[in-house]
């Protein structure tokens, strides 16, 4: 488990590299990859990369690594209107989470939401999409899922105002079959605003909610972070880096973290 606590380093040492090399400025484009970045029903296929390191873990004092591989996927189904597919496949490593001395390792269950978004912002510069969201039992441990199947909705809603973006995501995630023992109703909220700068930067806070409506058990963290999209030969890519605040009546809530992104992007 040691190299995932010094993961965080080795990506920041790359992104600090990576940023201080790549000085072949893409100008006013890196910013609007920034912007579209920070838009969720942006019109840009991505691949994000999103590491997760999380420390005193519980009563036990554990830790928890979790890759978040997120690619976004739009298609145009209509004149006015994307549909776009963004997917959640967590990898998770973890030990002294469930018992001391204890690990596990495997794939995590995947979040599969659809998303159909107009592709110009209303009158008042509104952006939104709206759909349906899967929760697929993926998991390979039964410590890393829930051992249902979910479906319910879920929306998105923002608005970009010069170099800020800023809204709110949010699903309702429903269980209706499966061999766990207990039903899921469990509803995510997302709020987050980004700052965009002409060169590429961008400066973001979102917090990311989860309340468990059978348990009446609630997380949440905010997390700050800072990213840069540049270029690797040919390839648009955004680095970020950021600290997590966790909050909440879960006891297994994490004391603190880290959030790692790598994005690979492909602009159309």
């Amino acid at each position: 488990m040691k190299i995932f606590r010094v993961l965080p380093i080795v990506i920041f040492a790359w992104l600090c590299i990576s940023i201080n090399a790549q000085e072949q400025k893409v100008g006013a484009s890196s910013q609007e990859l920034a912007k579209q970045l920070s838009n969720p029903v942006s019109n840009l296929i991505s691949v994000p990369f999103q590491n997760n390191f999380d420390f005193n873990v519980g009563p036990n004092k554990g830790f928890n690594y979790t890759l978040n591989l997120q690619p976004v996927i739009p298609v145009s189904i209509a004149k006015n209107w994307n549909l776009i597919s963004r997917t959640i496949v967590p990898v998770i490593s973890q030990n002294n989470v469930y018992a001391s001395g204890e690990s596990e390792f495997g794939l995590g269950d995947v979040a599969q939401s659809l998303f159909f978004s107009p592709k110009q912002p209303t009158k008042g510069g509104i952006l939104y999409g709206i759909g349906p969201v899967l929760l697929l039992p993926t998991a390979t441990n039964d410590l890393l899922g829930i051992k249902k199947w979910g479906i319910g909705p879920t929306a998105v809603i923002l608005r970009m105002q010069g170099n800020w973006t800023y809204g709110a995501l949010i699903n309702q995630i429903w269980s209706y079959a499966g061999s766990g023992n207990s039903d899921v109703s469990i509803t995510f909220f997302q709020p987050f605003i980004s700052y965009s700068t002409s060169n590429g930067m961008s400066y973001s806070f979102n917090s990311e909610n989860t309340q468990n409506w059978n348990d009446d058990m609630f997380r949440g963290f905010a997390s700050v972070i800072i990213s840069k999209v540049t270029q690797i030969d040919k390839q648009s890519i955004q680095f970020g880096l950021g600290p997590k605040m966790f909050y909440g009546n879960n006891l297994a809530n994490p004391e603190w973290g880290i959030r790692a992104i790598i994005v690979l992007l492909f602009p159309k």
